[in-house]
């Protein structure tokens, strides 16, 4: 089997696979489950007959959106320097333990969330919206912002993955969409490519969050990297208010979730009285990614396109003067989305 030939969604390969490379006996049948979701991996969940469960993950040089965007497969192995260093950073027992990682093929195995389990952004969009988890989601982000020692930068220094899975798709490609917005991204992406002060994940979002017997337990680290704090919230920020937009009834709610988000994140990091210059960092940040999910390469699939065109048209009236504080976005964005 070349280098490029195995495919894990191909049970077969998989199951050959495991055996040749001694990652199960040679008699060994696990059950497979290929997993759907991810626009940027291969990934398949696999239990072995002794109760063993992993989630084995394969990137794809051509991710799987409508638009071409292309990244380079050895990004999972960044996923794999963040595993090991995100499991002393974060909260114990939100992490996922790496079982093994292969530089040749792409891929590396994690051990699986146990059952039973749910993906955070499926509980959201029900409505399953509990103020604990937005605590947890929150504590996860600052324990992980507060633990990055500047002693690790090095090792994360290399921010070519997020260039092309986070910069360029989403604020790049998204100033050559929306003209009017243009100036505000371009500044923002010069700024983000300045601010350099801890480990960034880069991708906090619900759906990269398990919920197991009432805890969260964080996944898919493959843009982590030494850089701009204030990307992690307003990216995670933008979640809360992109579903407050999608869900009326829920609206207020949301709403107040995204502002309790920041708030147990802001005390956590021991400023109880906020600090103006970097939430208007992240102000920004926020504005740029709920622009980003409805005009970027990757855009939010349960927003339609009513919804999309009127989220582009409240950022875009809000980027002309932008709010100084969180609370004061998230009631503007709420508003704008109701006139």
């Amino acid at each position: 089997m070349s280098d490029d030939a195995l495919d894990i969604e191909q049970h077969d390969q998989l199951l050959a696979y495991l055996r040749a490379s001694n990652r199960i006996a040679s008699t060994e049948l696990p059950q497979m489950k290929t997993l759907a979701g991810g626009v940027s991996n291969r990934t398949v969940w696999v239990k072995r007959q002794t109760g063993e469960a992993w989630v084995l993950k394969q990137a794809l040089a051509k991710l799987r959106v409508n638009v071409d965007w292309f990244s380079d497969p050895a990004r999972v192995h960044r996923e794999a320097l963040g595993l090991r260093w995100l499991e002393k950073l974060a909260p114990p027992g939100t992490i996922t333990r790496l079982v093994f990682e292969d530089q040749q093929h792409h891929l590396l195995a994690i051990q699986a969330v146990p059952d039973p389990h749910e993906n955070w952004k499926t509980m959201l969009l029900r409505g399953d919206l509990q103020t604990n988890h937005v605590e947890q989601f929150a504590t996860i982000l600052a324990t992980i912002h507060l633990n990055a020692d500047p002693s690790i930068a090095l090792e994360f220094d290399d921010r070519s993955f997020f260039e092309s899975l986070r910069l360029e798709p989403y604020y790049a490609y998204t100033a050559q969409q929306v003209p009017e917005a243009r100036k505000f991204l371009e500044r923002l992406i010069i700024d983000t490519r300045g601010f350099r002060w801890t480990l960034v994940h880069g991708d906090f979002s619900p759906k990269n969050i398990l919920v197991h017997n009432g805890r969260l337990v964080l996944l898919d680290h493959e843009v982590v990297h030494w850089g701009d704090g204030a990307f992690d919230v307003g990216f995670a920020l933008a979640h809360f208010l992109s579903k407050a937009h999608h869900l009326p009834a829920l609206r207020a709610r949301f709403a107040d979730a995204a502002s309790h988000f920041y708030f147990v994140y802001n005390a956590m990091r021991n400023m109880p009285e906020g600090d103006p210059v970097y939430e208007w960092e992240i102000v920004r940040h926020t504005l740029g990614c709920l622009l980003a999910r409805v005009a970027g390469r990757s855009p939010l699939e349960y927003l339609n396109e009513r919804e999309r065109d009127r989220q582009r048209r409240a950022v875009v009236r809000m980027v002309q003067a932008p709010p100084k504080t969180v609370a004061a976005l998230a009631s503007t964005f709420v508003r704008l989305c109701e006139e």
